[in-house]
């Protein structure tokens, strides 16, 4: 038995030590400039994720949950309009299309790939339908063609949730360059993570980055002249100088990722559903998420051997409180409510060690 040691979940610490010179300087020159609200450094963060992305437009908001409303709220989605996502998504996927005052209508999940059923998808629309927002949960594009080919059909926009797939590939192009837009999330644990919250729209339509620029400052184009009724939801100039530092080392900490992927499965496959990816899709592995039919037993022995585990999600968003407004019930999701009894997330990030993912498999194998 390997001696015990301590695996986080997740080790910014280790991210951040071989950068940590780049780190200073780029917040430095934030406070020395003083130019803290929508300053020269979004401004460049922007234009790098749109290039980094594929798109012509990147715009800093908040969070990503803002990104979501603000994208549909640019695109005209609101009350009385119905938007079809993912049961087995995070809650803010769910709120951000409350937000605008549209009705989230919940579908299940392929079970094969935890994203979003094409099949399940297009039964659930109807003459209200007028948006899709496609998870690509943990780290994985969903079928993207099928989706796109479901709109298509039937004239509906796509809003990519892509929160967890900062740098993710579907057959050859970056997921958040499919739909009409897409939104991301800079939380500090995702791949490509800021010092605080944050997030990014991302779209080819230039009228809709016009709106989207508006909407998040208060509406206006000059200060104190507001042309439309907008928010408060702007990057931090502090937290875009970080993701200017960092975003060059993402495919890098990506591919990282997809090697530990790699390991983990050649360990593990044997004793636990390991994820696999489809050909055509590069998955960043946000989230390394197994499943066992003794999942409890298994987090319970990993935390007696100071391993750091996450269940993603244990309640699915149809069987949340806050949507119990809904209507939805147990077993409307078979797939979804299946899977929240079974997952368990283990430890992942580009600097996990060798060792490390030996003691994590040894642990559960054992």
């Amino acid at each position: 038995m390997i001696a015990t040691m301590h695996v986080p979940f997740v080790d910014l610490r280790a991210q951040h030590a071989p950068i940590s010179g780049e780190l200073d300087r780029a917040v430095r020159e934030v406070i020395a400039r003083a130019d803290f609200i929508l300053g020269a450094a979004v401004e460049r963060f922007e234009a790098e994720y749109a290039a980094f992305i594929g798109t012509r437009h990147a715009i800093g908001v908040a969070t990503g949950l803002s990104a979501i409303e603000l994208a549909l709220g640019a695109f005209g989605v609101g009350a009385g309009d119905e938007v079809i996502t993912a049961a087995n998504t995070f809650i803010a996927t769910v709120q951000a299309i409350t937000a605008v005052g549209a009705r989230p209508v919940l579908v299940d999940m392929d079970p094969s790939s935890y994203t979003i059923d094409p099949d399940a998808l297009a039964a659930a629309i109807n003459s209200r339908t007028r948006a899709i927002v496609p998870v690509h949960l943990y780290g994985q594009p969903v079928d993207l063609d099928a989706v796109l080919a479901v709109a298509r059909r039937h004239g509906l926009l796509v809003i990519e949730d892509a929160a967890q797939a900062h740098g993710a590939r579907y057959k050859g192009r970056r997921a958040g360059s499919f739909g009409h837009a897409a939104a991301f999330s800079f939380y500090p644990s995702k791949n490509l993570g800021a010092f605080g919250d944050g997030g990014m729209i991302t779209t080819d339509d230039d009228r809709a980055a016009e709106q989207l620029r508006l909407l998040r400052n208060y509406g206006q184009r000059v200060k104190y002249h507001h042309a439309i009724a907008g928010t408060n939801s702007r990057l931090d100039a502090l937290q875009a100088a970080v993701l200017r530092v960092k975003l060059p080392h993402l495919d890098g900490w990506n591919a990282a990722r997809r090697r530990h992927a790699d390991a983990y499965a050649a360990r593990l496959a044997r004793r636990v559903r390991t994820p696999t990816a489809p050909a055509g899709i590069e998955h960043v592995y946000h989230l390394y998420v197994i499943e066992t039919g003794q999942r409890d037993a298994v987090q319970h022995r990993l935390r007696a051997r100071e391993i750091d585990t996450g269940i993603h999600y244990p309640v699915p968003a149809h069987l949340q409180e806050a949507c119990a407004w809904l209507g939805y019930k147990a077993g409307d999701f078979p797939a979804t409510e299946a899977a929240s009894a079974r997952i368990l997330s283990l430890p992942m990030y580009a600097e996990l060690t060798e060792a490390q993912i030996d003691y994590v498999a040894e642990a559960i194998n054992g």
